[in-house]
C-alpha cells in the first residue's frame, strides 16, 4: 500500500525528512537530475517564506517497509496567465517500483494540489512524457535557453 503526504507553506516538512527527499531525488533522478544543491533549492522554495512564493512536494512511501518510493516538486512561479502559475520542477520514482502507477498518483495529487496551470520541462526521449501527455499537458513551445 502507498501513501502520500503533501507538504506545502502551510504543512511544512522537517528538516530530516527534507533531506531525505533531496536525497532520493537526487538518487532516483538518474540522467535527468541534478546537483545537490539545486534539488535543495528548488525543495527550500516549495516551502515558501518571505522571498519565496512557495509550492509543494508530493511524497510516496511504501507502508510495508516505511520506504520513500517517490516524490514531486512543484514550485510556484509568482505569475499568472503569460507564465504558468506552478512549474513542476523534480519528479522521481524508485526504480524498483516504476511502472506501477506511483508516478501518476504523485502527478496526480500534485496537480490537484496546485492551484492554477502548470508547466514542466521534460527531455524529448524521457519515458515520463507518455504520463505528462496522458494527464493533459500539451507541448506549445520550444523552449530555448541562453545560459550566461
Amino acid at each position: 500500500m502507498i501513501t502520500l503526504k503533501t507538504y506545502s507553506e502551510q504543512n511544512t516538512i522537517e528538516e530530516n525528512q527534507k533531506e531525505e527527499i533531496i536525497q532520493f531525488l537526487f538518487e532516483h533522478l538518474d540522467q535527468y537530475g541534478d546537483p545537490q544543491n539545486d534539488i535543495a533549492d528548488a525543495v527550500d522554495y516549495s516551502q515558501g517564506n518571505q522571498n519565496k512564493p512557495g509550492g509543494i512536494i508530493v511524497t510516496a512511501t511504501d507502508q510495508d517497509n516505511q520506504k520513500l518510493v517517490g516524490a514531486v516538486v512543484v514550485n510556484k512561479t509568482g505569475m499568472g496567465g503569460y507564465i504558468p502559475e506552478n512549474i513542476l520542477v523534480y519528479i522521481a520514482t524508485d526504480k524498483t517500483v516504476r511502472g506501477q502507477g506511483i508516478g501518476k498518483l504523485l502527478m496526480q495529487n500534485a496537480i490537484d494540489s496546485s492551484d492554477g496551470d502548470i508547466a514542466l520541462h521534460c527531455e524529448p526521449e524521457n519515458p515520463a512524457m507518455h504520463l505528462y501527455k496522458k494527464l493533459g499537458f500539451t507541448n506549445k513551445y520550444l523552449e530555448m535557453r541562453l545560459k550566461k
